[in-house]
């Protein structure tokens, strides 16, 4: 056995079954291990992006870590956005990144780059595999660090040398890693800071867990605390059952106004809001200054106890309130931003998987989609926009018996387009809603907000017109179907239709 058949081997019995590949030379004995073993299902993605993308989807919704397979650093440098996005997210991946030969090393090859330096920002856990025999051992100590809770990116770089020479050993799979505990002190300071004019603030694990946003909602109902959720969260169960969990804005002046009313906050798996950006006149952090501060659960703390525990100290039920009406479809008319919001909250079907990288437009559907049937929502974590696409196919692929609709703005499309290939290769079950305004919106807003007075270049830079991007034809032109919709009843049936088709479709939006 050479050393890439036993990391193959090594993380198939640990529990991997895909692997998101865009791989090259110094890869191939990884491929043609993956071929001889036929042990996992390898998907293809044209560019690195797409990669990383779509495996960080895969291991929102598989609940497990997902693999790449990467080419040398410019091939992880191609990926590195959406491992950024992943790691804000804590989403667990394990990267599998080619090196030169040893032997090769010192005669600084074309492709030559330093992949330690290059992963270390956007990775938790790098190492440099050392010999054929140890490959496994380091693949199994990868898997380790991307599975600790709540989840980690790792990076393990591979010599084309060691995978192709022989003495690979398959390495056992390791222990799973337990959540801290949480201390005894946090739990009754976070009892003591709860009431009337104090913020609940749950993240992570919480808001993947019904049973948990319930209690934490009978929590928040029986000490008169206000229950919210960070901006961005790597995923959210959502729907008729369930409490609407208000998230913090992302306009800094609404989000400072939102918050200001606080002078007591209790985290659990969150940390204290911070603006995306700082603004003249404006502070960082979001909370009032003098606001008291508990933190319940860190990040990699179990929230769903911590709350049990919470629970049970302040005497709380799991919550009880009204259903929320689900909405009606929307009447004929343009496309302005009510009207979208409303077509696609109706229309969304049973146990669906929503992807938001709208960004400015469709701000509604969270809200409306209370009174939907249950679904899961996945947002953009990081910033790094061009995350929607390649997402979408990750999630279709761990929950093939799911439909995925993808909230898509049109300026962060075009970065990951290439994902729609893999949608249409893979006959993956994805709805991309492109929202069509023809610009980049939410940089326009950002040009008043740091106290400029935009002329026509400035405002030029943010204009995605001349030419106009045909969607459509893009599409169609890398094997999805679409069609142009301008109606929001016409887009509320292109859905509702769309989701039923057992692959991928694109519908472009026209914005009013």
């Amino acid at each position: 056995m050479n050393g890439a058949e036993s990391v193959v081997r090594s993380l198939h019995a640990a529990g991997a079954e895909v692997c998101f590949a865009n791989p090259g030379t110094s890869e191939m004995q990884f491929v043609d291990a993956l071929d001889r073993t036929r042990l996992m299902r390898c998907v293809l993605g044209l560019f690195e992006g797409v990669v990383t993308g779509a495996a960080d989807g895969y291991a929102r919704m598989a609940r497990k870590p997902a693999l790449t397979l990467l080419h040398l650093a410019p091939g992880f440098a191609n990926g590195a956005a959406n491992l950024h996005n992943a790691r804000k997210a804590r989403t667990p991946v394990l990267n599998l990144v080619g090196e030169h030969a040893v032997r090769h090393l010192d005669y600084d090859a074309p492709l030559s780059a330093d992949i330690s330096g290059a992963a270390a920002p956007f990775s938790d856990w790098v190492r440099t595999g050392t010999s054929a025999a140890t490959l496994g051992q380091d693949a199994m100590a990868g898997w380790a660090a991307a599975s600790s809770h709540p989840g980690a990116v790792a990076t393990l770089i591979l010599p084309a040398d060691l995978g192709w020479d022989e003495g690979g050993v398959i390495a056992p799979p390791p222990v799973a890693a337990e959540p801290r505990a949480i201390e005894e002190s946090a739990l009754s300071q976070a009892a003591q800071a709860l009431g009337p004019g104090a913020l609940l603030l749950v993240g992570g694990t919480v808001l993947e867990d019904p049973a948990a946003q319930v209690l934490a909602a009978g929590i928040a109902q029986a000490t008169g605390a206000t229950l919210m959720a960070p901006g961005s969260n790597r995923r959210v169960e959502m729907g008729a059952g369930l409490p609407v969990i208000p998230r913090v804005p992302y306009p800094i002046d609404l989000a400072i106004e939102t918050l200001s009313r606080f002078d007591r906050a209790v985290l659990v798996e969150a940390v204290e809001p911070v603006a995306f950006f700082a603004y003249p006149g404006r502070p960082s952090l979001l909370l009032p200054p003098g606001c008291r501060i508990t933190t319940l659960a860190k990040r990699d703390q179990n929230g769903p106890a911590a709350l049990e525990a919470l629970a049970d100290l302040v005497g709380a039920r799991p919550w009880q309130g009204p259903d929320v009406t689900r909405p009606p479809a929307p009447q004929a008319g343009p496309l302005n931003d009510a009207a979208l919001s409303l077509a696609i909250a109706s229309a969304l079907p049973e146990r669906a998987i929503v992807i938001d990288e709208g960004i400015t437009r469709a701000r509604g559907v969270g809200s409306l989609a209370a009174g939907a049937p249950r679904l899961s929502w996945l947002s953009i974590t990081g910033g790094s926009i061009g995350i929607g696409v390649p997402l979408a196919a990750g999630a279709a692929v761990a929950c093939p018996d799911r439909p995925v609709v993808a909230l898509q703005a049109d300026g962060s499309a075009m970065y990951t387009l290439q994902g729609l290939w893999t949608q249409a290769r893979e006959g993956l079950n994805v709805t991309t809603v492109i929202l069509a305004n023809r610009s980049y919106e939410i940089l326009k807003g950002e040009l008043l907000r740091v106290g400029a007075n935009p002329g026509p270049t400035a405002l030029d830079m943010l204009d995605l017109r001349r030419p106009d991007l045909d969607f459509c034809a893009l599409a169609r032109g890398m094997g999805v179907p679409a069609m142009r919709v301008e109606d929001a009843a016409e887009l509320h049936r292109a859905i509702a239709a769309s989701v039923l088709e057992p692959g991928p479709i694109l519908i472009e939006a026209m914005l009013d």
